[in-house]
C-alpha cells in the first residue's frame, strides 16, 4: 500500500493543483529525485548538496540489515530485553514512532530531568542495552546519558562495551570515543540531516533491538519511492505543494490529528521535521500537535489516517519518505533552505556560557503564588495579582496571527505513575501529581484563546520547534516551566549535574527568546507536586 494525499476543500484542492503544476513545469520532481541541490537557491546549495541522501535510503539502508540482525540476535541470546535509547530530536523521535506503532517497548531518554533518568537507570540494569545516538557526536544531553550509564554499568560490575551501542556519523567525536571504548558502532549516512534520518541507522538500530520490523519499513518506503519522480500521482509533490502554498497564503498553523490506525505518534515526528525545516528567515509552518482545530483562518488541518482538510494515509515507512519529500518541496515554495537550522545553536551557546558561571543567574521573582515563582517581564500594565492574572496577560499578549508555546522542563513520563484527576481539588492534586500534568495546562489555556497553543517538553523541543520559535515568524508568546530538583544526578567527568544542566538549558533558551522582544515568562515550581497543582488551579480561574 502506498501513500494517498487527499484534500477536503475545493479552494485548497485548486491551490495545491496550481502550485504542483507550476513545480512540475519547473522540473522539480525530476530534479529532486535526482538529488539536484540547486532547487532551493544559491545560498542553500552547499548545504543541500550534502543533505539529500534520504532520497535513496529505502535501498541504501538495506546494507545495514545483516549487522543489525546480528546485534539483535546477540542481545536476545544474552537476555538484554530492556532497550534504552539516548538520543535527541531526529535521533529519538523516529524510533519512538516506529516502536509505538509496532507495539514494542523502548525507553527513550531525550531529557536532562534527573528523575526521568534515574527511573530508567533503576529499571532492569542487569538486562539493559543502551543505544547512544548522536549525529554530531557532541550532543550534550546524549553525552551526559552515555557517561551516566557507563558509570552505572561499571558500578554493577558490567563491562560497558558489552552493553553500549553507538550510532553516529563517520568521523564524529563520538565515533572516536566509541572505538576507543570498544563499543559496537553503526555509522549513518553523513549526507542525511538528523530530522530526515528516520530510515537511517538512527531509526533502524534501536527500533530493531526493541523488536520492530525495520525491513518492512524499508519495503514500504521503497514502494512509494518511484512515485516521487512523477509530475502526476506524486503524493510528496501534492502534499508539499499544499503545505507550502497554504502557508504562503497565510494558513501557516498546521494542526495535526492522529487517526486510529497502526501508526502511533507520527505527529510528534512531523512536528520536528516541519518546524525545524521551515521555521527560519521569519517564515515557517508551525505544527500544532494534540490540539483541537479552532477553524481560525490561519489553520490547516492535516489528518494522519483520519479525515482532515489534508488527509494523508499509508504505511509508516512510506509516510516518513513522503513527509520528508513534501517538507523539502514546501521549503522551495516558501523560499527557504529546508536543511539548515541557523538558530538552534543560540540556545546551545547560551547554555554553555551559563554552565561556565559559578551560579546560574535565576533572577528575582516578580511574583510568588504559593509554590510557583514568576520570572520575566509581564505584558500589560501594573503588577500581576496572582498566577491567574499572569496567564490572562500572557494570553492577551498573543498577536492576532500568533500562538502561545508552553515549554516544560520537567519529567515527561511521570504521569504513567499518577494520572491527572479531572476536577480534583487543589488539596487532592497535591497528593496525586505527575510531571506530565503540566501538559494538561496546554488544553486548559487553549480553551481560553482563539489562537493555537503548543506544548513542548524541554530540552526535547529545543531539537524540534525550538528552531521555529527563534527563526520563524516573530509572533509567539512563551510560557516556560521549570522545577526544583530534590534528587540530582552527577554527570561523570563533567563539572555539572543533570539538574544544573536542565536549568541552564531553560535559562539559555529563555535568553534567546527574550532577546527577540517576545513575551516570555518563566514559572518555577519550588515544589513540583504542589506547583503543578497550583498551575492547573490557576488556569481554571482564568
Amino acid at each position: 500500500m502506498s501513500v494517498s494525499v487527499t484534500f477536503g476543500e475545493d479552494d485548497l484542492t485548486e491551490l495545491a493543483a496550481e502550485t504542483a503544476g507550476r513545480l512540475a513545469a519547473e522540473g522539480v520532481p525530476q530534479a529532486l529525485a535526482s538529488g539536484d541541490s540547486r532547487l532551493w537557491g544559491p545560498e542553500a546549495q552547499a548545504e543541500a548538496a550534502v543533505r539529500l541522501g534520504w532520497l535513496n535510503l529505502p535501498h541504501t539502508s538495506r546494507e545495514l540489515l545483516p549487522e543489525i540482525d546480528a546485534l539483535v540476535r546477540r542481545a536476545r541470546a544474552e537476555g538484554l530485553d530492556h532497550v534504552v535509547l539516548a538520543g535527541m530530536g531526529g535521533s529519538s523521535l523516529a524510533p519512538e514512532v516506529i516502536t509505538a506503532s509496532d507495539d514494542v517497548p523502548l525507553t527513550v531518554l531525550d531529557t536532562t530531568d534527573p528523575g526521568q533518568v534515574r527511573r530508567a537507570l533503576s529499571d532492569r540494569l542487569e538486562s539493559t542495552i543502551v543505544v547512544v545516538a548522536s549525529k554530531s557526536g557532541g550532543t550534550v544531553e546524549t553525552d551526559s546519558h552515555r557517561r551516566i550509564y557507563e558509570k552505572a554499568f561499571r558500578d554493577a560490575g558490567i563491562d560497558p562495551a558489552s552493553r553500549i551501542v553507538v550510532v553516529t556519523d563517520p568521523g564524529s567525536p563520538l565515533e572516536q570515543t566509541a572505538r576507543e571504548a570498544g563499543y559496537q558502532v553503526f555509522l549513518a549516512d553523513p549526507n542525511v540531516g538528523g530530522r530526515y534520518s528516520a530510515l537511517t541507522a538512527f531509526g533502524l538500530v534501536p527500533s530493531a533491538l526493541a523488536g520492530a520490523d525495520v525491513e518492512r519499513l524499508l519495503d514500504d518506503a521503497a514502494e512509494v519511492l518511484p512515485l516521487l519522480s512523477r509530475t502526476e500521482g506524486n503524493p510528496g509533490l501534492d502534499l508539499g505543494a499544499a503545505l507550502g502554498a497554504a502557508a504562503a497564503a497565510g494558513r501557516d498553523k498546521l494542526v495535526i490529528e492522529d487517526g486510529l490506525s497502526e501508526i502511533n505518534g507520527l505527529p510528534d515526528w512531523i512536528e520536528q521535521l516541519v518546524a525545524e525545516s521551515t521555521g527560519k528567515s521569519g517564515k515557517g509552518i508551525l505544527p500544532v500537535v494534540g490540539a483541537d482545530p479552532s477553524d481560525a483562518e490561519d489553520e490547516l488541518l492535516a489528518g494522519i489516517d483520519t479525515d482532515g482538510v489534508v488527509t494523508v494515509a499509508g504505511p509508516l515507512g512510506a509516510q516518513f519518505l513522503v513527509w520528508e519529500y513534501a517538507t523539502a518541496v514546501a521549503g522551495r515554495v516558501l523560499g527557504i533552505d529546508p536543511f539548515n537550522q541557523p538558530n538552534v545553536s543560540e540556545s546551545k551557546e547560551n547554555t554553555a556560557a551559563l554552565l561556565d558561571r559559578a551560579e546560574l543567574p535565576v533572577g528575582t521573582p516578580l511574583l510568588v503564588d504559593g509554590p510557583v515563582e514568576v520570572y520575566g517581564e509581564l505584558p500589560g500594565e501594573g503588577e500581576a495579582k496572582d498566577l491567574s492574572d499572569v496567564f490572562t496577560r500572557l494570553l492577551e499578549a498573543i498577536p492576532s496571527d500568533g500562538y502561545l508555546a508552553v515549554m516544560a522542563y520537567l519529567d515527561r513520563e511521570a504521569a504513567f505513575d499518577a494520572p491527572y484527576a479531572e476536577g480534583a481539588s487543589f488539596e487532592e492534586m497535591t497528593d496525586v501529581w505527575s510531571g506530565a500534568d503540566a501538559a494538561t495546562l496546554r488544553g486548559m489555556l487553549a480553551v481560553r484563546t482563539d489562537r493555537p497553543v503548543t506544548f513542548g517538553w524541554g530540552p526535547r523541543f529545543l531539537h524540534s520547534t525550538g528552531q521555529y520559535h527563534k527563526g520563524g515568524p516573530q509572533n509567539g508568546a512563551f510560557l516556560q516551566i521549570t522545577g526544583a530538583v530534590e534528587n540530582d544526578l552527577e554527570v561523570p567527568g563533567k563539572p555539572y549535574t543533570l539538574g544544573r544542566l536542565q536549568l541552564a538549558q531553560a535559562l539559555g533558551d529563555l535568553g534567546a527568546l527574550a532577546g527577540r522582544g517576545r513575551p516570555v515568562v518563566r514559572l518555577h515550581l519550588t515544589d513540583r507536586v504542589a506547583g503543578v497543582a497550583r498551575l492547573l488551579a490557576a488556569a481554571r480561574e482564568v
